[in-house]
């Protein structure tokens, strides 16, 4: 049976004026019939009066809708995915300082049980009774934190040495491949120590070994080894690096750059030797954002005794109610992604580490042979033999009117974020792409991925060239627009690589 209601008119219809009144102030106003969706927001200068809490959150959401969607962002190894009850624990953490260790006790034992399994994965040495000699850590915003700190106490431990031995102290170097994250270029900057790069090849992409001994001197602080370069994925070889220095009996160090493949190798290569076991290996840093599985913002850096931190980098404090050593650029951080660290090492274990990496080897191992099959050169290392990720490039050809930028460009349009990038110094007239995979990388995924490379190859292959000429600059000139300007004074610095070279950093 229907229900049929009467529509009332005329006197029946209204209410009365005050009743009404007081309906309207007490209704909260809806956020796009408010007088801020028709103003533009605040860039420069804030405002003089408040903005309502509803308005101000649908606001910036709708204007962060623009950004790209992480899942389908290649370019970067840095963690896009975390479970809800990690979310949920690292939200109620956001409010904790971690260094005040008094206040957060337990936050800071978290932490201690973290530094313990991780350098165990590293295969840190241990000794017998109140291990003083023990391998120490300290957690860091990130990676590029971690590599700030080691290289002091590489340079600092130098130093120490050449001014006992009475001789000249000023000129330090660090030995390291070209193909470095920007990172290692602002260490040496920043800490007046001179870089010394062994460049890559056409054909070789990582550092080494032989060249890189050859060019320590008696001014090298250290030898950085990369497990996981940015380019291409690839293991450096360390254990050559270190039999080398043996056997030449050079006293240098070796720092290893493990802030992709820290948390890679170990559970796929268990056998490869490139961490504490080795003699020379003195400092490690890991990310703990990358494939430490958690969102950005941790890092991890190790060294193997005190002997190899200088007691005169460590700073005592009191004032935050207890006695506490530190050793960090920033004094203050949040808690949340140590605890969401912490998370993830209880939460799966060995096993679901090794399971998770193991999953991604196969399916990067999977994806590297599709493209061969669309006729691309495979440049990373498979078989779990360099990071899950591929790097690849099309084969020359002076007939092909489109490149490896056209290709993402084309990609881009579909949503998915591929770089293009050409390669290190010495071998920059490469073009290359990239797909980094990371946990919710799929095979379903992947095979979508493989349909719109296939269908963009043939978009592009039926434009002749001057469409491909337009095509490309529209597209790089919208990319442009969309991005932050970079400020004209520093525009055209000559200092980096990038700026003598015309390499990029691949993206990280």
């Amino acid at each position: 049976m229907v229900h049929l209601s009467r529509v009332k008119r005329g006197k029946q219809a209204q209410k009365p004026q005050q009743e009404q009144d007081q309906g309207e102030s007490a209704a909260s106003p809806y956020v796009y019939g408010t007088h801020y969706a028709t103003e533009e927001l605040p860039e420069h200068v804030m405002s003089e009066r408040e903005m309502p809490a509803d308005v101000a959150f649908r606001l910036i959401k709708d204007e962060l809708s623009l950004d790209g969607n992480p899942l389908l962002n290649l370019a970067s190894f840095v963690t896009t995915y975390m479970e809800d009850e990690a979310q949920n624990l690292m939200t109620d953490a956001m409010s904790k300082n971690f260094i005040d260790f008094e206040e957060y006790p337990q936050t800071a034992h978290i932490q201690n049980r973290c530094i313990n399994m991780i350098a165990h994965l590293l295969n840190a040495p241990t000794t017998e009774g109140d291990g003083e000699l023990d391998t120490i850590g300290t957690s860091t915003i990130g990676s590029s934190e971690a590599i700030m700190l080691a290289t002091l106490a590489m340079k600092k431990r130098w130093q120490n040495k050449r001014k006992a031995e009475g001789k000249d102290w000023t000129r330090p170097n660090i030995v390291m491949n070209s193909a470095v994250q920007v990172c290692w270029e602002k260490a040496a900057r920043y800490f007046d120590v001179e870089e010394k790069y062994v460049y890559c090849t056409d054909t070789r992409y990582v550092i080494d070994p032989k060249t890189a001994v050859d060019m320590v001197d008696e001014n090298t602080i250290g030898i950085c080894a990369i497990m996981g370069t940015t380019y291409t994925g690839q293991y450096e070889d360390v254990k050559a690096i270190n039999d080398l220095l043996k056997a030449k009996n050079i006293d240098c160090p070796i720092h290893v750059d493990a802030a992709s493949g820290g948390f890679v190798a170990p559970f796929v290569r268990p056998e490869l030797e490139w961490d504490f076991r080795l003699e020379k290996v003195v400092s490690i840093n890991v990310s703990g954002h990358k494939y430490g599985l958690v969102y950005p913002g941790v890092g991890w850096v190790f060294w193997r005794s005190p002997e190899y931190l200088p007691e005169e980098l460590i700073f005592n404090v009191n004032y935050l109610g207890s006695n506490q050593a530190t050793f960090t650029l920033n004094f203050s951080k949040g808690a949340s992604h140590v605890i969401g660290q912490y998370y993830q090492l209880i939460r799966l274990g060995k096993h679901g580490y090794r399971s998770i990496m193991q999953n991604l080897t196969k399916t990067s191992d999977y994806f590297a042979d599709e493209l061969k099959k669309l006729g691309f050169l495979i440049m990373s290392d498979g078989n779990g033999r360099g990071l899950p990720l591929v790097a690849f490039r099309m084969k020359p050809d002076d007939d092909r009117l489109y490149d490896e930028f056209a290709l993402a460009h084309v990609l881009r349009q579909r949503g998915w974020i591929v770089p293009a990038y050409t390669m290190a110094p010495h071998s920059n007239q490469l073009k290359l792409m990239r797909v980094v995979l990371r946990e919710d990388f799929t095979i379903h995924r992947c095979n979508i991925l493989l349909e719109d490379i296939k269908a963009a190859l043939k978009s592009l292959q039926e434009m002749d060239a001057e469409m491909i000429q337009k095509y490309t600059l529209h597209l790089r000139a919208h990319s442009a627009k969309k991005l932050p300007q970079q400020h004209a004074h520093y525009k055209n610095e000559k200092h980096s690589l990038q700026g003598k070279t015309g390499k990029t950093h691949g993206v990280c």
